[in-house]
C-alpha cells in the first residue's frame, strides 16, 4: 500500500516548484530593480551634497561650471562619464539665499538641485524589467548648505 502512494507522488515536487517559480522570479527581479532605483537615488543625493559642499567655498557666480561638473561627473573638470546614465549638466541648478535672518545674525545659503523644477529635464530610473517595476521619474533632489559669509 505504501508503494502505491509513493508512486502517485512522483513529480509532485516538480509541479509545485514550477507553480512557485514564476512568483519567486518576479519577486527577485522586483527586489533587484528596487535596489537599483535606491542606488541611483542615493547617487543623486551624494552628488548634490558633494557639489553643495564644494560650492560653499566660493561666492555667488564663482565656480558654477565646476560645481555642475562635480555633481554630474564626480570631478570639477567634466572629464569621464556621468555618474549615472542620462545625467547631464543641464539638470543641475545652483541657487543662493543671502543674508537670511536668524537669531544670531544673517547667513548665506547655497542650494544645489538635480532636476530643477523649472527645467524641462527630469532624471528617470529606467527599469530593466518594466513589467515588474515600472520606470520611475525622480523629483528634484536638492542639498542646501551654509554658504560663504
Amino acid at each position: 500500500m505504501a508503494r502505491l502512494n509513493e508512486s502517485r507522488q512522483h513529480g509532485v515536487a516538480a509541479v509545485e516548484f514550477a507553480i512557485l517559480l514564476v512568483p519567486l522570479l518576479l519577486m527577485v527581479f522586483g527586489i533587484t530593480e528596487l535596489g537599483r532605483a535606491f542606488y541611483q537615488y542615493n547617487t543623486l543625493v551624494k552628488a548634490t551634497r558633494s557639489a553643495a559642499r564644494y560650492k560653499t567655498m566660493s561666492g555667488p557666480g564663482a565656480l558654477e561650471t565646476e560645481t555642475r561638473c562635480l555633481a554630474v561627473h564626480g570631478d570639477t573638470g567634466c572629464t569621464g562619464s556621468p555618474l549615472l546614465d542620462g545625467l547631464t549638466v543641464n539638470m543641475v541648478s545652483i541657487d543662493y539665499a543671502t543674508n537670511i535672518a536668524t537669531g544670531s545674525g544673517g547667513i548665506n545659503l547655497v542650494k544645489v538641485t538635480i532636476n530643477d523644477p523649472n527645467a524641462s529635464e527630469r532624471f528617470s530610473f529606467i527599469s530593466v524589467v518594466p513589467f515588474v517595476i515600472p520606470d520611475i521619474t525622480f523629483g528634484p533632489v536638492a542639498t542646501t548648505m551654509r554658504g560663504p559669509a
